[in-house]
């Protein structure tokens, strides 16, 4: 049994290659530019046609609209961050001149209430002293004289309170009675070392009586007390 023998096909005639690449280029032209638009579109559309921005509703059409709109909006952001950093400026100048301000008025507080509370002391404390007032309230502060007496202006012997005549205030008795009688003797008049002993020695003389006040009633304390504050007196004015 004998095949069957294939039909043969007409053969397609095929364009030479001269023709097919004017051909393929184009097409590859038009992919290429429509890819391109496409992206372009869609990127303008995200960023424009979204409602962002200053251009709200707009939408680029071409690639270069597109970088118009996003210069347009680096613009304005700049200009507003000029505005903002303007008013931050002048809020910081603000806060700064009422600190300043409050310290002036905390300072000039502080001196107004100082102002008051010495206007006040000096008005509690009454008018100053003068000097004859000053004279007047020492003399009337001093001990009082002694008299011929206590203390005899010529020899200079002293006469004591007899609380003062006890054998332990011996030592200073007999030092004040050579210090006295060494000034009667010399018209009343002391150097100022056999002052300063003076003043001493009466001091002494306080302290050891101090020391046994408990040993005596009070009114002979006060007397032997107020007899040395003026023998130390007596130191300072001149005899007679």
């Amino acid at each position: 049994m004998s095949r069957p023998r294939p039909v043969s096909r007409p053969a397609r005639a095929s364009a030479p290659d001269s023709c097919l690449r004017p051909l393929t280029a184009a097409v590859r032209a038009v992919s290429l530019a429509g890819i391109a638009a496409v992206t372009v579109g869609g990127i303008a559309q995200a960023q424009w046609g979204g409602g962002w921005g200053f251009n709200r509703g707009g939408y680029a059409s071409t690639a270069q609209q597109g970088a118009d709109y996003g210069m347009s909006e680096v613009l304005r952001a700049q200009g507003t961050k000029n505005v903002l950093d303007s008013q931050a400026a002048k809020n910081w100048q603000e806060a700064k001149t009422l600190d300043i301000q409050n310290k002036l008025r905390w300072t000039e507080t502080y001196f107004e209430m100082r102002k008051v509370n010495t206007e006040a002391r000096a008005a509690a404390a009454g008018p100053p002293v003068t000097q004859e007032q000053a004279i007047r309230m020492a003399k009337m502060a001093a001990p009082a004289r002694l008299g011929s007496t206590r203390l005899d202006p010529v020899t200079g012997h002293i006469s004591y309170p007899l609380v003062l005549t006890q054998d332990v205030y011996k030592p200073y008795r007999d030092r004040l009675d050579h210090l006295f009688a060494e000034r009667a003797a010399s018209g009343g008049s002391l150097r100022f070392e056999q002052f300063q002993d003076i003043q001493m020695t009466v001091s002494q003389f306080i302290d050891a009586l101090t020391k046994r006040v408990n040993d005596y009633p009070a009114g002979d304390f006060g007397s032997a007390r107020t007899f040395l504050d003026s023998l130390a007196h007596e130191a300072r004015m001149p005899a007679g």
